[in-house]
Parts: structure tokens; sequence; C-alpha cells
């Protein structure tokens, strides 16, 4: 068990939440009648709606609100929901009478009869002028954007609009080696020519960072050297590990130069959100921010916010790309979700984070003080201003582990589930739903770690770590598009050194490509590879899971 100090001590007594319980009564009339009856107060009255058949429920009892004072899109399907209707539309369970019975006894039968499709009072995703356009708009004022656009396919068809709104085959962008894998086939997609800038790196805690100023600064020059001006700069910021760029300064110097600024924060709509935590990209000047509003915030997976800021992109051209991206039958349980989710940040605007910073900050103060544990903090990073304090990145070579040993026996011992796993490290993310029971949980989980590992190996034996970064020697023959249209075979592992590759070879997670299609493919960049993939990460995009073999362009 890890003591905090008594200015630390964390209130372990649990309350149970007082929930409603849904329970279904059928009338004589065969029909059903949806009755809520609240928990551990007889005095309290049923209300009863109309409603489908429904399963037991368990619901949230802050969750119940009356429709005026719900969000706008969350009310408008609430109200289509339950009308009496007779349906003969799509899709087809209709509203639920005819669920999957194995998937119904897992979520109920409430998701079927809001799965509904684009009717007249739930609007058109692609021209809203109803309660989809009232909620971007709403969502654009928490946000600080000047219009906002929902998304459906994750951050990844945002970031594949932004880069396709701002440049045409043919185009340079500027953009960081470590970026997503979405990047990589929005280039495909659009014919733009990557000018790669290689990450700063870690060796000991195998962890790049982001860009620096001065490094988008080189690129834009050697590119105005060839007479080339690059059509937007792409930054991922914060990383998988919350390491954040200084965006005010980068968004200085591009704009300077007449370019727009991408920003992929995926994993920092929470940012801008709390004193302590740090500036938003479109606080710091950022034209594009594409933000996956399921991850720290709360909406469902595969849900996203793509903002816009000033007048330096095209609006409209971001409109005509989403609808191509994007599906024509948008999932309006996402869509609900994420109004419901900037609902939920607008009642508490500026204080929502404090338990979650609170927690996070004890849950960090402990750990440093647990023997042959590292904590990612700033100083590992000089160069970059800020580490996301809701990210808790820590090391374990110390103790003659991989991240994946640790995250196996964190698993395995006490169910304890990161949220990605490294080389040299495991990374934690705290977010509105994290209890001090599970951040004391954690806590245990790595005092145990420590003990058990600590004294079992002499200090020689503890410190293992790659002495080279696979994001170095970069050598592009073919841009992302070439690549992936050229004609291309299978060759054993050991003659692939020299040759063009022509597949993404990507460990995952956190899905950052260590080898792209139509680079040369390198010794160093093969070693980790083997080595990511000896410790137990997954290769994706590789067409041989064991990478015995891989795939090069035939040219």
């Amino acid at each position: 068990m890890v003591c905090l100090p008594p200015a630390y001590s964390l209130d372990l007594s649990f309350q149970p939440c007082n929930f409603i319980r849904a329970e279904v009564f059928v009338s004589q009339g065969n029909r059903s009648i949806l009755v809520l009856r609240k928990k551990q107060d007889k005095r309290s009255k049923s209300v009863s709606c109309k409603s489908l058949p429904q399963d037991s429920l368990i619901i949230p009892d802050s969750h119940i609100a009356p429709s005026d004072t719900l969000p706008p899109l969350v009310s408008a399907l609430k109200a289509s929901a339950e009308e009496n209707v007779a349906s003969f539309h799509f899709p087809g369970h209709n509203r639920g009478r005819a669920a999957p019975s194995s998937l119904s006894q897992l979520i109920g039968l409430r998701p079927f009869s809001h799965d509904l499709p684009e009717l007249p009072e739930l609007d058109n995703l692609f021209s809203p002028q109803g309660p989809i356009l009232k909620a971007q708009e709403e969502a654009a004022k928490l946000f600080g954007s000047s219009e906002t656009w929902f998304l459906v396919g994750g951050t990844t068809c945002g970031i594949q609009a932004a880069i396709m709104a701002t440049c045409s085959p043919g185009d340079y962008l500027i953009l960081p080696r470590n970026c997503h894998i979405s990047a990589i086939s929005a280039m495909v997609l659009s014919g733009t020519i990557p000018k790669y800038i290689i990450p700063e790196y870690d060796n000991l805690w195998d962890i790049a960072a982001g860009v620096t100023p001065l490094q988008i600064e080189k690129a834009i020059k050697e590119l105005e050297m060839e007479d080339r001006k690059a059509a937007a700069v792409f930054v991922t910021s914060p990383t998988y590990h919350g390491i954040c760029s200084n965006l005010g300064e980068i968004s200085k110097l591009c704009h300077s130069h007449g370019i727009p600024v991408i920003v992929d924060e995926a994993h920092g709509a929470h940012l801008g959100l709390h004193p302590q935590l740090p500036q938003s990209a479109l606080q710091q000047g950022a034209d594009l921010a594409v933000q996956s509003t399921h991850k720290v915030l709360c909406s469902l997976t595969q849900s996203s916010m793509l903002h816009m800021s000033g007048n330096m992109v095209d609006r409209e051209r971001i409109c005509r790309c989403l609808q191509t991206l994007q599906s024509t039958s948008p999932s309006y349980l996402l869509l609900a979700s994420l109004d419901a989710a900037r609902a939920q940040l607008s009642e508490k605007p500026g204080t929502i984070f404090n338990e979650a910073m609170d927690l996070a900050i004890k849950a960090k103060y402990c750990i440093k003080r647990i023997p042959g544990i590292s904590v990612l903090e700033t100083p590992t990073f000089p160069k970059f201003p800020f580490i996301d304090p809701l990210r808790l990145t820590i090391g374990v070579w110390q103790l003659g582990l991989s991240g994946f040993d640790a995250d196996e026996i964190l698993d395995r011992d006490d169910r304890i589930i990161c949220e990605v796993v490294g080389t040299q490290s495991i990374t934690f993310s705290i977010n509105l739903g994290t209890s001090s029971e599970h951040i004391q949980r954690l806590l245990s989980g790595i005092q145990k770690l420590s003990e058990c590992y600590m004294s079992s190996k002499s200090v020689e034996e503890r410190v293992e770590h790659s002495d080279s970064a696979p994001l170095t020697d970069v050598n592009m023959i073919l841009n992302p598009r070439e690549a992936f249209f050229a004609q291309k075979r299978k060759v054993a592992i050991e003659e692939s050194l020299g040759r063009i590759c022509g597949e993404l070879l990507c460990p995952y997670p956190p899905g950052i490509p260590v080898m792209i299609p139509g680079e040369i493919m390198t010794e160093k960049a093969l070693d980790y590879l083997l080595l990511v993939r000896s410790k137990g990460a997954m290769v994706i995009g590789a067409s041989d899971p064991l990478l015995s073999s891989i795939v090069v362009c035939d040219v």
C-alpha cells in the first residue's frame, strides 16, 4: 500500500451513486411502459413515459433532465424516439423491434430506439439548419472557434479533411515524421508531398516528442531555397504521451509566411478548460484543430470535432471534403454524444476538471517516490513547454522490465488497464471518470511491481534501452500516393534492406509509423520493428504479422 503525506491524503471512502432503476411493466394492451423508480428513496414518485419495450436499465440519476434543459441535438433525438409512429424507414431493426437479441441483451433496447436516420426533425449533417447547426454553434462558443463541425469518422476523417482542404496534388506539407497514420492516408488521397521533420527523441524513454519552431522555420526555408512553398504545416500536439509543442510561436511563424497551421489535437480536447492545463491549439493561433472528443472528454468512441479559426482556410472546401469523407448515414447516437459532451463541460466551465487534476497531481507525487520507477516530466524534453498533467507516463527499465512486461503484470495481478504501452514505459490517462479508488489501486500495483522486481535485479541488469531513434535516416523515393498505387511484391525480410517499402509498418499502439510506403528500408528501422515485435507490440499494416517477410514496391 502506498501512503500519501497528510497534505496529499486521498479520501478513499466510496459512496454509491444515486441511481434510477428502469423497470418494464406490460399493460393490458401489450404496450410497454417504462417506469423509473428512484433507488433508496421510497418517497419518490414514479415517472412514466412512452417507450418501446425496454430491458431493465441502470441510469445515472444526473442524466435525467427535462427536454427543455437538454442540449439541442439530444433533445431532438429524444423527442423523435418517443413519438408513436409507424416507421417504414431504415435502419432495419426498426427502432429496436427487430434488434438482434445477442446485442440487446448486452446494451438493452434503448440505444436501438434512438438509432435513427436523418429524419426531417433531426437535421442533416452536411447541410445543417436545425438542431445539428445549433449544437455545432454551441460547441464553437465553448471551444473558441469561428466554426465547428461534428465528425462521425473520428479524428481520422477530420485530419484527412483538413489536409485535403489546404493541400492540392503536388503541394508540400510540412509535418512531423511521427504523425498519425491518418495524415499519411490524407496525403495518399490528396496527392500531397510530405516535407518531414524528425521530432525530438529520447532514447532512454524510447519516446518521440513534438516539433519546435526552429525545426519548422528550417523546413520552410529549405522549401523556399527550392523555389517551393508549403501549402500547410501540420503539428501533432499534444502527442500520445501528452507532450505539447509551442503552438503560439509556430502559428506566428507560419502566418508570417502566409501558411495555415493544422493541429492534430486528438489527445487535447480538454486543453484550455482548466487553469492548470496548457492552452488549446485555437487559443495559440492554430487555423484548424481536430479533436477526439471521445478520448479525455466523454462522447462516444468514434466521435470527434473539427474546429476552424480565422479566414485563412476556405470553409466551403472543408465542407466539401467532409462530405466526401464522412458517411451519408451518420449515427445520431454519435452526434448526440458530441452535443452532450459539450453540454457537460458547459455546466462547470473552468472547474469540471478540478477533481481529475487533483488526483493526477497526487498520483504523480506518490509514484515519483517509488524505487525503480521514473515519471516523464518536462525536463526530459526541455524544448517543449508542457506535458499534459492528466497523462501519466512511467518508466520501468530500472526494474529490468519492458513496458509490455509491466503492463501484463499490472493487468494480470491488479486488473489495471493502461492507455498505451511502449518498450520502456506505460502511459495512463486520467479523466473525468477516474476515481480515487482506482488511483489507489494504481499506486498499490506500481508499488508491488517495484518491490517484486527492484530487488531481483542488479544495477547492471536493470538499465536496458535502445541506443538509436527509429525515425532517423528517412529517405523517401516515392511520395505516399505514388507508393500506394505502385506495383508491389513480397520479399524475405533479409532481402528488404535498401528496397522501397510498400506497406505501412506501424507499431500499435500508438499508431505512429516507423516505415511509410515509398521510403527506403533501413537497418535501423528494421531493427526497431523487430525489437518492439519481440517485446509484444503488434505491427499493424504488415501483411506478415511475424515480420518474416515485407512488401516492397517493385519499381
